[in-house]
C-alpha cells in the first residue's frame, strides 16, 4: 500500500471524526469561547516539547512535500494559514506588553501551528499595542461556513512581539511570514512612519520572515478600508517599504480589500509591478452586518467571502496577463474544499490562504484539501476526463 494511499485513508478517517464528533461538540460553544480556549490550548502547546515534536511528526505524515514558489518565497506546499490566528495577546501600554514579553508567551501558537500546519502569516502587528474591541467579536454561520470577526487588531505591538520572537528565534519556523498593519485612524504620513519603525524592530530584534505583508485593509475596526488603497497613497507607502526590505531580501506582499471598485484594483496591480511588490492577497475579509446588531459590521471570511474573493482573483490575474505584471497572486477567502481551491488555481492564484476551514474542517483542513485535490487531480488525468 503507497505511502499516499494510506495518507489518504488516513484524512478521510481524521475529517469522518472532526465533522460527526469534533465540530458539533466545539459547536456547543459560541464561536468566541471556542477561539479563547483554542488560544489556551495553543498557549500550553507551545511550551511542551512533546507535543511540538508530535505535531511536528504529523505534520510529516499528513503534509506531502509540494514545493511552490510564490511571492519570492518557496513553501513546503501551497497553503498558508493566514494572519489572525497567531497575532498574541491585547495590551494598551507599550510598556506592559515588553514586560510580559519577556516573562511569558504573548503569542499563543507561535510555536505549535506552524509545527503542524506548515506556513503561517503571523500577525497583523502594529507599530502600537491594541487592546481591541469589547464584548462579543466572533461569530459563525453554519449553513454557508462562514466566520466573522470584529476583534479590531487586538495585538501587543510590533516592539513587544519582535522582542518575544527575537528570543525564541532560534525555534521559529523556517518559512513563516509576518503582517503589519498601519494603526486605524493614522494619517498617510504617520501610517508611513508607523510602518518604517515596525519593520525596523523587527529586524533589529533579529527576526528574519520569509516574506513581509502590508496589511492595507483591516474592515473589523473603525477605519476606512478604502483610504490607504488609493493608488498615490499606496505607490508612495509601498515604494518606501520595498527599499527597506530589498537589502534584507524580504519581499514584500500587500493585503487588499474585497470591496474596491474594478479600477482601483487595476491601478493597485500596476503600482504594486512598478515598486516591486512580490504578491498582492486577494482579499481581506468582507465588512458586514453582525448577527442581532445591524448597526455594527464585522469582517466576514468563508463562504460569504469566496465570490468576492474568487471575482478579484480572477480580475487581477487577467490584468497581469495582460501587461506582464511580475506580481503573483496568493488567494485568500473561503477556499473550504478541493473544489474551491481549483477554481481558485483556474482563476489564476499560486497560493491560497485559510483560516475559516480551521473552524469548519478542523486543524488538518490543509492537509485535507492538498489531499482531495492531489487525488482528483490525478485520478482526472488517468481517466482522461
Amino acid at each position: 500500500m503507497s505511502q499516499a494511499l494510506l495518507r489518504r485513508m488516513a484524512l478521510k478517517a481524521y475529517a469522518t471524526g472532526y465533522e460527526h464528533v469534533a465540530r458539533p461538540l466545539t459547536f456547543r460553544h459560541t464561536a468566541q469561547a471556542s477561539h479563547e480556549r483554542m488560544l489556551a490550548l495553543l498557549r500550553w502547546l507551545d511550551v511542551q516539547e512533546w507535543a511540538v515534536a508530535t505535531l511536528e511528526v504529523m505534520n510529516r505524515a499528513f503534509f506531502p512535500q509540494a514545493s511552490t514558489h510564490v511571492g519570492g518565497v518557496t513553501l513546503p506546499h501551497p497553503l498558508i494559514l493566514s494572519a489572525g490566528l497567531v497575532k498574541g495577546d491585547g495590551f494598551t501600554d507599550e510598556e506592559a506588553a515588553v514586560c510580559a514579553a519577556h516573562r511569558r508567551n504573548i503569542i499563543p501558537g507561535w510555536r505549535s501551528v506552524p509545527a503542524l500546519v506548515g506556513p503561517v502569516e503571523f500577525g497583523s502587528f502594529t507599530r502600537w499595542p491594541r487592546a481591541g474591541n469589547l464584548g462579543e467579536v466572533l461569530w459563525r454561520d453554519e449553513g454557508t461556513q462562514s466566520t466573522q470577526n470584529r476583534i479590531g487588531l487586538k495585538n501587543p505591538g510590533i516592539r513587544a512581539a519582535a522582542q518575544f520572537l527575537g528570543v525564541w528565534r532560534a525555534q521559529l519556523p523556517s518559512v513563516f511570514g509576518i503582517n503589519i498593519a498601519p494603526s486605524p485612524g493614522a494619517d498617510d504620513e504617520t501610517a508611513r512612519k508607523e510602518i518604517l519603525e515596525a519593520l525596523a524592530l523587527l529586524f533589529d530584534a533579529g527576526v528574519q520572515p520569509a516574506w513581509l505583508t502590508l496589511n492595507l485593509s483591516c474592515p473589523n475596526t473603525e477605519d476606512d478600508a478604502g483610504a490607504r488603497q488609493t493608488e498615490a497613497a499606496a505607490r508612495l507607502l509601498a515604494g518606501q517599504v520595498v527599499d527597506f526590505l530589498s537589502p534584507r531580501k524580504t519581499p514584500l506582499w500587500i493585503k487588499i480589500a474585497p470591496d474596491l471598485s474594478d479600477e482601483q484594483y487595476r491601478a493597485l496591480l500596476r503600482v504594486f509591478a512598478d515598486t516591486g511588490v512580490s504578491a498582492v492577497i486577494a482579499t481581506n475579509t468582507l465588512p458586514r452586518p453582525v448577527p442581532n446588531h445591524a448597526s455594527v459590521t464585522a469582517g466576514a471570511g468563508g463562504g460569504w467571502l469566496r465570490p468576492y474573493s474568487l471575482r478579484i482573483v480572477k480580475l487581477l490575474a487577467e490584468e497581469r496577463t495582460r501587461h506582464g505584471y511580475p506580481v503573483d497572486i496568493v488567494a485568500s477567502g473561503g477556499v473550504l474544499s478541493s473544489r474551491h481551491l481549483h477554481q481558485f488555481r483556474e482563476a489564476g492564484a499560486q497560493a491560497f490562504q485559510y483560516w475559516s476551514a480551521l473552524v469548519y474542517r478542523g486543524p488538518l483542513a490543509a492537509a485535507l484539501l492538498h489531499a482531495e485535490a492531489s487525488y482528483e487531480e490525478g485520478h482526472h488525468d488517468n481517466t482522461g476526463a
